[in-house]
């Protein structure tokens, strides 16, 4: 009888065993299948540059929400893909020029450079309505999970410069497009959303 009954408690547990290994993939809940995707890793959080320059001038500035990352564009129609950019962690963001400090919320500063006028280098006009030290003109960042704040910090020398708070020093990559210069800030270190 005593044997009997451990054969029995023995196929329930391997007949258990089984029945929940042979659950295909695609029954999971969709909760914990988006838990488990990955997310881009090895990006760094080290200075990136280009050295290319252009005379196309910077027309916007747009953000963007992504299940891994928040995202800036800075739309240079015309400019095509080879537009030379600087982006780094600052401790303060100093506009060029001036000198002067530009205060950036956040847990970490990103410095935005590209290598673009935000004015027309014929006459001088301003092609970008931003004001130096304000946030970007259009840009909520509402419900975001990375960006915390922007600051426009000018254009000077043919140069444009921009102040991104982020909610830490977290990685980032930057992005060449046609006429777009992209900046990915991800939302963690791992690789997980």
């Amino acid at each position: 009888m005593v044997r009997l009954r451990t054969a029995c408690a023995t196929l329930a547990i391997v007949g258990a065993t089984v029945g929940v290994t042979a659950i295909p993939a695609g029954a999971a809940p969709a909760a914990a299948r988006a838990t488990a995707a990955a997310c881009p890793t090895g990006w760094g959080s080290l200075a990136k540059t280009d050295t290319s320059a252009t005379i196309t001038p910077l027309r916007d500035v747009r953000t963007g929400r992504h299940d891994c990352f928040d995202r800036m564009v800075i739309d240079l129609p015309g400019a095509g893909s080879d537009v030379g950019y600087s982006v780094r962690y600052v401790d303060r963001l100093h506009q060029d020029g001036s000198g002067q400090h530009i205060p950036v919320a956040g847990g970490a500063v990103l410095e935005v450079r590209v290598a673009a006028p935000a004015y027309d280098p014929e006459t001088g006009a301003p092609t970008y309505p931003g004001r130096v030290a304000r946030p970007l003109p259009g840009v909520d960042l509402t419900g975001y999970r990375t960006f915390r704040d922007t600051r426009w910090a000018g254009s000077f020398e043919g140069e444009s410069q921009i102040g991104l708070g982020v909610r830490a020093r977290l990685p980032f990559r930057v992005l060449q497009l046609d006429g777009r210069v992209i900046v990915d800030v991800a939302h963690s270190w791992t690789a997980t959303r």
